[in-house]
């Protein structure tokens, strides 16, 4: 069985791609072509263009993240993909609302992971794989009631299946289930804990983690609006972006609760903390 590592940018699926040797290793970026997400190198836009085999302009995470896996193409082979930019994926004809704008994904509809994350994956694994692989997960030590979730979604095979079209020849297309990976998760396996991630990092500078990184979108709807406002202080152009997404779509928003206009204008907080690793820094977006 084939292996590979899911790689997210962040800290726990870096680890493993550095100290679990896979067949493969695959990256799929959340991309942006609006200008509001403008990565600010051009020369670095050209490469990870040429990495992706389609146009970069920016992406709706953390700059950083681009840097972190530039750092590890230095040391492993990476395949870097990438699907539809973020706000075609919002804007597709099939997400369309009677009044004519388009449903946000949220957190009963996360559509986004679905789009962004899984779809490129698999494509990538039917034109690589195309049978039931290793996947291993980054999820730590401690963290096993994760692991339980996600093992609890496996058929009676241990394998994780997908849903797609596998007979579009008719006037309706006909959908199946597919196998496609069996996860494993190497860091509980071996009793590897957050701690000793982060000292592996501290010690091994071959790899920037800038100070307050987090490896998922600035403006994930999951996150605490206080820490949605931080991120709005640090990154202000990309949460603009969120926000330009609710103004083109009212009265579709990201959350119920809080508009994302409304969380940039929240007043500062002077200081906030909060911990460096997040659900999505294992490689696999688990919320």
């Amino acid at each position: 069985m084939k292996t590979v590592n899911s790689l997210s940018g962040g800290k726990s699926s870096s680890y493993i791609a550095l100290n679990y040797k896979a067949d493969f290793n695959v990256f799929s970026l959340v991309r942006t072509n609006d200008k509001l997400c403008q990565y600010p190198d051009k020369k670095v836009r050209q490469i990870v263009s040429d990495l992706i085999g389609c146009e970069f302009v920016g992406t709706t995470e953390q700059d950083n993240i681009i840097e972190i896996m530039l750092n590890l193409s230095e040391q492993i082979d990476i395949d870097w993909i990438s699907g539809k930019p973020f706000e075609d994926v919002i804007n597709g004809d099939w997400n369309k609302g009677k009044n004519g704008s388009h449903y946000l994904p949220n957190q009963m509809v996360r559509y986004c992971t679905t789009e962004l994350k899984m779809k490129p994956i698999f494509k990538w694994w039917e034109e690589n794989i195309n049978e039931v692989c290793e996947m291993r997960i980054g999820f730590r030590k401690g963290e096993e009631k994760r692991q339980i979730r996600m093992l609890d979604k496996l058929n009676a095979n241990g394998n994780e299946e997908i849903k797609i079209v596998i007979d579009s020849t008719g006037k309706r297309n006909k959908w199946g289930m597919v196998e496609w990976r069996k996860p494993s998760f190497p860091l509980i396996d071996n009793d590897i804990t957050q701690k000793e991630v982060q000292e592996y990092w501290n010690e091994n500078k071959s790899v920037k983690f800038n100070k307050g990184y987090y490896n998922n979108c600035v403006g994930c709807f999951h996150r605490n609006p206080m820490f949605l406002n931080k991120m709005a202080q640090e990154h202000p152009n990309k949460m603009e972006w969120f926000a330009k997404m609710e103004e083109e779509n009212k009265p579709n928003t990201f959350r119920k609760d809080v508009n994302y206009k409304q969380i940039i204008n929240f007043a500062p907080q002077t200081e906030i903390s909060f911990d460096d690793f997040n659900e999505c820094d294992s490689g696999y977006c688990g919320l």
